[in-house]
C-alpha cells in the first residue's frame, strides 16, 4: 500500500503517518523544503510513482486570531495549494482516493452542523477566508470526481487534541493553550487568564481517534463527506475545570479577559452519518483523553515552550 502525505509534519501527520507505518504501509511524506505545494511544479517528482492514497492535511493556518490578520494571504496560499494537489492528483494519480479535511467552521453558525449544510449559509465573518477555501477544495473534489470518475472523501474533524502536538511557537489550538496556562500556573504560580467569558462551547475528539476512524471511513466506497467528532460539546470553563482537578489547580484563580477574540460561541458537528457507517464508532471520553495529554504535556515539558 502506497501512500502520499501532505502536511505530513503536522500535528494530525505526526499522529496518522507514524499509524500507517505500524500498518506496514509504503508513506511519503515530503516536508515543505522538499515539496512546496505552493509552486506548481511541486509534485511533479512523484508522478512516476502510483499511489494508492493521498492524504491531503497541508494548509496555511494557524489557531487563535491569526484568521483575523491574514485573510487574504489564507485565501491565495490555500486556493494555491489545494489547487495544486487537486490537480496532480486528477491528472498524475487518477488511481488514486484522495483524502482531504475539511472544517467545522465552514458550516454556517445557525446549521445543524450536517454534512449536508457544508456548502449552505455563511459561515462566521472571522472565519469566512479560511472556511471558504475548504469549500472550494470540497467543490473542487466533487467537480474533478464528476468528470474524470475519481474517489474522494472529505473528513470533517472538530477540534483535535493528543500527543505530538506542534511547540514551534504558532498559536495553540484553545485546548492545548487551556493546559498549558493552567499546568503553568501550578508549576511556576502564573496567573490563569483565558480568553472571553469561558462561558463558549467547543467538541473536541482525541488524535487517536480520528485516525483510527478516518482510516475505516476511507475504506469505504462511496465519495463521502464525513463529520468526525464527539458529537458533544462542553464550555471552556467546563474544560478548565477538569484540567485544574487533574493538575491540582485552584479553578477559582482563573481570569477571563473578555477583550479578546473567542470566535464562534457554539460548535458541535452532528455525527449520526459516522455512526451509520461505523456502527462501533464511539470516541474515547473527554476526560480520559485530557488526562493522556496532560500526561503527554509533562512526559515533553512542551508547557515551557
Amino acid at each position: 500500500m502506497k501512500i502520499f502525505v501532505t502536511g505530513g509534519s503536522g500535528f494530525l501527520g505526526g499522529n496518522l503517518c507514524p499509524y500507517f507505518r505500524k500498518l506496514g504501509f509504503d508513506v511519503t511524506s515530503p516536508t515543505s523544503s522538499e515539496c512546496n505545494l505552493l509552486n506548481d511544479q511541486s509534485l511533479s517528482n512523484y508522478g512516476s510513482i502510483r499511489f494508492d492514497y493521498i492524504f491531503h492535511l497541508a494548509a496555511w493556518t494557524q489557531a487563535g486570531d491569526f484568521c483575523l490578520h491574514h485573510p487574504g494571504e489564507q485565501w491565495v496560499m490555500n486556493q494555491k495549494i489545494n489547487t495544486n494537489v487537486l490537480d496532480w492528483w486528477s491528472t498524475k494519480q487518477q488511481s488514486a482516493k484522495l483524502v482531504f479535511m475539511g472544517t467545522s467552521c465552514a458550516y454556517a453558525p445557525q446549521s445543524k452542523l450536517l454534512e449536508g449544510e457544508f456548502m449552505l449559509g455563511e459561515p462566521i465573518e472571522s472565519l469566512y477566508t479560511y472556511a471558504m477555501t475548504k469549500r472550494m477544495l470540497f467543490q473542487g473534489a466533487r467537480a474533478l470526481a464528476e468528470q474524470y470518475k475519481l474517489r474522494y472523501l472529505c473528513a470533517v474533524p472538530s477540534t483535535l487534541y493528543g500527543s505530538e502536538y506542534h511547540t514551534d511557537g504558532r498559536q495553540m489550538h484553545f485546548i492545548f493553550d487551556l493546559m498549558r496556562k493552567i499546568i503553568r500556573g501550578k508549576e511556576y504560580g502564573e496567573k490563569v487568564i483565558l480568553w472571553g467569558d469561558g462561558h463558549q462551547k467547543r467538541e473536541v475528539v482525541l488524535v487517536d481517534d480520528f485516525v483510527q476512524y478516518l482510516w475505516k471511513l476511507t475504506l469505504l466506497p462511496k465519495n463521502n463527506i464525513v463529520n468526525i467528532g464527539s458529537g458533544e460539546e462542553f464550555s471552556i470553563r467546563s474544560f478548565a475545570k477538569i484540567i485544574c482537578e487533574i493538575v491540582g489547580y485552584d479553578f477559582s484563580k482563573i481570569e477571563y479577559d473578555t477583550s479578546r477574540y473567542v470566535g464562534a460561541k457554539s460548535k458541535c458537528l452532528d455525527i449520526e452519518r459516522i455512526k451509520d457507517l461505523i456502527p462501533e464508532y464511539e470516541p474515547t471520553p473527554m476526560s480520559n483523553g485530557i488526562t493522556k495529554t496532560i500526561d503527554w504535556f509533562y512526559k515533553t515539558g512542551a508547557y515551557n515552550l
